[in-house]
């Protein structure tokens, strides 16, 4: 089973698929052509499920980087004798316009080795195994590669060194000197479509090299964010653009499947989707480390992948990255899981469960959006306006929660307040929407809301708002109600609700947790580790409230778990401090950019716009 921890990866993505590469040189999961499609290489969650491997053949150390300004990779294997440098890239096709990276993706994972110090002896190893580890291909040499046939999938991999294919792999051993390279191209077409032609290593160079000028093309143009940790921040905005799926601009949750929460755990789920609960803290991020376009183009997807779901029954929370609606879920019993946490699945059966605050998430992400988009059309004025009818109606039925709970239905406050935010956004878009006429009835329901979460949402004896009505459980999702304007961040309630999450809900190592699972509302076995995204939160919601220095001591402490290319997964072991869950994740990055606009603005302007 795959043992290396999930914070030795770094990412690689084309804006239509992704791979996972780790420090010593192994692709140890791609997915072609799309973020969601079956895996190519998944040694991540099986040893026996594909890798490809380049390395010094002898012992070396390690230090890698992100070329700057890119998401091109550069790992330098030190050895005894000389220094070799790899450099892997999902190559971007032709990238003219910097608002349409990854355009022309020609589905091709590059790899460049250059000796730049004395000589190494160096070994590749490249065992493909489509289908999640199902298939293993006919590998048939080739003039300058080799080709692999088998399953879904037809395969060519370049090379300008010799292979050795045998066993159902492609092995090589090769010496560089000082100032020579080897180069190395992996590219994917669908079975019916021609075989990739073999790629010189001229061109595999060039295809590189245009990468890194198309991703620093991208961030000269998007990023002009000057605030606190300026360099995390613009790094986290490459990665949502990483994360994003340039036909449609939506953003995946994270590239993997199934890491999971607890090591030997079962919560195990497939992130490779857009969730519509992502939105409005999406779109902020966007402005803050990317710029309006990719805002625009992420809510233009949710918009046009929901536009059905409000009539007949709830809004469906998560959508395919081509806007497909059925998610079915389904286990892989032949995959062992990253470190034996099993069962790996693939689809989320989530899909099908009510989520009330995904109203909310849409208005508030719309209402972001209303000086840059300008007018309406049509179809989009009465969707959310339908959004807004829906709150008003649906808000007092119990759902599973933000959090996806697999247990009962409860009335969660977070989904109560996001629907007041679906309606409060409502009334001061109405003008906008053309619906003036619904404004009394979205101001009743609003102040219903209001009343009911002010009431049957605060446990005074716990001096804090609780998870559900009338619980004496906590959540991390209490720490929003100043971020979404429900109450004001200095409101008594506000600041009780902070330290209580402070007090009860942090680990010691000062990270939060979402809500205690050892009070099973979530209806699964196991624990989980803590949540960088609430861990973010407490910052912000630190900031808001004029606590800055309390604020910034939590965002340090959080943003110290990032790896050493600055990637961060979705939760941290709290006995370990090693990163839990699948990777990178979007949320944790959003939430890292969000509460370092936050501290910025109470540093620097006082207030938080």
């Amino acid at each position: 089973m795959s043992s290396l921890p999930i914070g030795d990866y770094a990412l690689l993505s084309d804006r239509h698929s992704a791979a996972l590469v780790s420090s010593d040189g192994s692709i140890d999961w791609l997915c072609m052509p799309r973020f969601d499609s079956p895996s190519i290489f998944a040694s991540i969650l099986d040893d026996n499920a594909g890798h490809w491997s380049i390395r010094p053949a002898g012992e070396f150390r390690v230090r890698r980087e992100y070329v700057e300004g890119s998401m091109v990779l550069r790992t330098l294997f030190h050895t005894g004798g000389g220094t070799l440098e790899l450099r892997d890239a999902l190559i971007l096709g032709d990238a003219q316009d910097p608002h349409r990276l990854g355009e022309h993706a020609p589905h091709m994972l590059a790899r460049t080795v250059t000796c730049t110090r004395g000589s190494v002896s160096a070994e590749l190893l490249f065992r493909p195994r489509p289908e999640y580890g199902l298939v293993a291909p006919v590998l048939t040499a080739v003039d300058g590669g080799i080709t692999a046939a088998g399953g879904a999938s037809r395969l060519t991999l370049s090379s300008t060194v010799p292979l050795e294919v045998g066993g159902g792999a492609a092995r090589a051993q090769f010496d560089l000197h000082a100032g020579e390279s080897a180069y190395f191209a992996l590219q994917h077409a669908a079975l019916g479509a021609p075989v990739p032609p073999v790629r010189p290593g001229a061109a595999v160079r060039a295809a590189v090299d245009d990468t890194t000028t198309g991703w620093q093309d991208w961030s000269a143009q998007h990023q002009a964010y000057q605030g606190r940790a300026r360099d995390l921040v613009h790094h986290s905005g490459r990665v949502l653009q990483a994360l994003s799926y340039q036909p449609t601009g939506a953003i995946v949750a994270a590239v993997t499947t199934s890491l999971p929460e607890q090591v030997g755990g079962a919560r195990n789920w497939d992130y490779r989707y857009s969730w519509v609960r992502d939105a409005s803290m999406t779109m902020q991020a966007l402005w803050v480390a990317a710029c309006p376009d990719e805002a625009h183009e992420f809510f233009d997807f949710m918009a046009t992948a929901a536009a059905c779901s409000y009539t007949n029954r709830p809004l469906q929370i998560m959508f395919g990255i081509g806007g497909e609606h059925d998610l079915s879920e389904r286990t892989l019993p032949h995959l062992s899981g990253w470190r034996g946490s099993k069962p790996v699945r693939v689809g989320n059966g989530a899909w099908t469960q009510p989520q009330l605050d995904t109203y909310g998430e849409l208005l508030d992400a719309a209402a972001q959006l209303r000086d840059q988009v300008g007018s309406l059309d049509s179809p989009t004025r009465n969707f959310l306006v339908g959004l807004a009818d829906a709150a008003a109606a649906r808000w007092r039925q119990p759902d599973n929660g933000i959090w996806e709970v697999r247990g009962e239905p409860r009335h969660f406050v977070h989904s109560k307040v996001m629907c007041w935010v679906a309606l409060d956004r409502a009334v001061a878009l109405a003008d906008w929407l053309h619906a003036d006429g619904h404004v009394e009835a979205w101001t009743a329901a609003a102040q219903e809301i209001r009343d009911a979460v002010l009431t049957q949402g605060w446990n005074e004896a716990l001096g804090s708002f609780t998870q559900s009505f009338g619980a004496s459980n906590l959540d991390a999702t209490a720490l929003l109600l100043p971020i979404v304007g429900f109450l004001p961040p200095d409101d008594p309630r506000v600041l009780s609700t902070i330290d209580a999450v402070r007090e009860r809900l942090t680990d010691a190592r000062g990270l939060v947790h979402r809500y205690h699972t050892a009070a099973g509302v979530d209806g699964l076995e196991g624990q989980e580790g803590t949540f960088l995204l609430c861990t973010f939160w407490l910052a912000q919601a630190l900031a808001l409230a004029g606590r800055t220095d309390e604020g910034a001591e939590v965002f340090e402490r959080a943003v110290g778990y990032v790896n050493d290319v600055g990637l961060l997964a979705e939760e941290i072991d709290s006995a370990t401090g090693e990163q839990l869950g699948n990777f990178p994740q979007a949320f944790s990055h959003i939430g890292l950019v969000n509460a370092a606009w936050a501290l910025h603005q109470a540093e620097h302007v006082g207030t938080f716009h």
